[in-house]
């Protein structure tokens, strides 16, 4: 299967499943996973119309900006856990990060982001991040608590380099467990300001994108559906 075919295919499910329920299809953003890609599959995605992009790994994201600089409105997503100690190499490459989840990567971030935008004569400039959320409290993943995600929304809030746009999840593999952590992640959302404060929700992937649509996902994150399995 080749790069094209499988967006082609992911476009459709994505188009199917918002009209089940009622939804614009253009409400829902495909980020194709890129990670451990080479360039020339994403090359390949982006000649068959593709702009979002998702990396999971800081050094790998940076490398591949710089050999994809060409591709001026390419836009990258970090969607994997990040350290305070590699947000600098983040801050420069990525257009979003999914996965801010504390103060103090909030606030190692925000301080890497306004030294980026100084440099680029762009002050005033805002990282727009996604607070990931531990639904399930699966100890072998990251991301806030339930009860600590007020925290983290406010610490977002207050970096002035950082623009705060909602929220984010890694489901557990089964999909009923998927449904019901969609689900939690959309009544936090609810709960912590509505959709006025938090537009986006991050959820969905390639086994289960169908049901985090239907539970209001803005943004699906599908590496293998599209690129093939790693």
């Amino acid at each position: 299967m080749s790069v094209e075919s499988g967006l082609a295919q992911v476009r459709e499910r994505i188009r199917r499943a918002a009209t089940a329920v009622g939804r614009d299809p253009a409400q829902v953003r495909l980020i194709a996973v890129s990670k451990t890609k080479p360039a020339s599959s994403i090359r390949e995605a982006y000649a068959a119309g593709q702009r979002d992009f998702g990396e999971n790994y800081a050094q790998e994201l940076t490398q591949k900006a710089e050999e994809l600089a060409d591709l001026i409105d390419l836009r990258w997503h970090f969607i994997g856990h990040l350290q305070t100690n590699k947000a600098r190499f983040v801050a420069r490459a990525a257009h979003m990060v999914h996965t801010v989840d504390g103060a103090s990567l909030a606030r190692e971030l925000g301080k890497r982001f306004a030294a980026v935008s100084s440099a680029r004569l762009d002050v005033g400039a805002r990282l727009p991040v996604l607070v990931e959320v531990n639904v399930g409290g699966e100890a072998q993943k990251h991301g806030v608590s339930p009860g600590g995600l007020r925290d983290a929304l406010v610490a977002v809030e207050h970096e002035p380099a950082l623009q705060l746009r909602g929220l984010m999840t890694m489901p557990p593999n089964d999909l009923e467990a998927a449904r019901r952590a969609f689900e939690a992640l959309s009544s936090l959302r609810d709960a912590h300001g509505g959709t006025a404060r938090l537009p986006e929700l991050s959820m969905g992937m390639s086994e289960d994108l169908e049901i985090a649509v239907a539970c209001g996902a803005t943004m699906v994150r599908v590496g293998s559906a599209i690129f093939g399995a790693r």
